[in-house]
């Protein structure tokens, strides 16, 4: 068995001329994973449209409705950042059933990756920062109530809070959220996480994986998860627009490496998003996403799972 790779060709929807949200992006990983020869076309997992009583486990139903038939009120749209259209819709529900597929293929197989995914900032009742719905948020909320598992951990390393995230599972002792982000950044007014580590402006690599070391370990010792949501956004990148890290290339496929392999050597199963990731050379960007399935591939190799 080869490792699981979740993909949709709803993932990229159109956006207008111009629009700084990279949404081609999606599209160009799958393309990316393939022509290299990262991944073949039998790993490839795709999601269904998930029922909306999942999508509103979490969110309002009200804010759920208006937002599926384009109803939602003018400054909430804007809150969001995307022009409505029903193909976004269509791609922000299929991306969370990414996210739940991919935790389900974590389950059974020890790792799963998706090629979207970690809209970390959507709260219950709006969305915000790019963010709609939130699919870590509404993955965990299912499996547990299916009972699949009874402890996640959330390790968020995209480079803003994940806020919406936090406040959600703000509650909920079955959900730790961690995360690890910088402190002069999106949103303005932070949650508080289970465990939060703001980080300097311009941190750069060797710091920053250091400052994953002290904390990863211990808390997998502490929560126990039965599985580990990681997303992995590459937003903390030297090159990104929104960023304000200093990371390489290399010390993003570090990151994504130490995360894997802590987590797998101790048994720990791992469900994967790619998070955010902003910059005006689309190849580039790509690649630095490509980093995560890169390091997956070789964990997964490397544990036979």
């Amino acid at each position: 068995m080869s490792l699981p790779i979740v993909y949709h060709p709803d993932y990229s929807a159109p956006l207008p001329p111009g629009h700084r949200f990279p949404m081609p992006k999606f599209r160009l990983l799958q393309e990316l994973l393939l022509r290299e020869g990262v991944i073949r076309p039998q790993q490839v997992h795709h999601p269904e449209l998930p029922p909306l009583a999942w999508i509103e486990s979490v969110h309002t139903p009200e804010y759920v409705r208006a937002y599926c038939e384009g109803s939602l009120e003018a400054k909430l749209q804007r809150r969001i950042g995307l022009p409505w259209s029903p193909e976004l819709v269509q791609r922000t529900c299929r991306a969370v059933g990414g996210t739940i597929l991919t935790a389900q293929l974590a389950l059974r197989h020890g790792l799963a990756c998706n090629t979207a995914g970690g809209t970390h900032h959507a709260f219950p009742g709006y969305g915000s920062g790019f963010c709609i719905f939130n699919d870590l948020a509404i993955a965990a909320q299912v499996l547990l109530q299916q009972g699949l598992v009874q402890r996640l951990l959330i390790v968020d390393l995209d480079v803003h809070q994940g806020d919406g995230t936090a406040w959600i599972f703000r509650s909920e002792p079955r959900v730790f959220t961690f995360s690890m982000h910088c402190e002069a950044n999106f949103p303005a007014t932070k949650q508080q996480s289970d465990l939060d580590v703001a980080l300097p402006v311009g941190m750069e690599d060797e710091a920053y994986l250091q400052t994953l070391a002290d904390h990863l370990p211990d808390l997998l010792a502490q929560v126990r998860p039965d599985l580990v949501f990681y997303d992995a956004g590459v937003d903390p990148h030297e090159e990104d627009l929104l960023g304000k890290l200093a990371l390489s290339d290399q010390g993003l496929f570090r990151r994504d490496m130490q995360v894997l392999n802590t987590c797998l050597k101790q048994g720990y199963p791992v469900a994967c998003v790619i998070g955010g990731g902003y910059g005006k050379d689309l190849d580039r960007l790509v690649y630095r996403h490509s980093l995560l399935h890169r390091a997956a591939s070789e964990v997964y190799r490397q544990y036979r799972l």
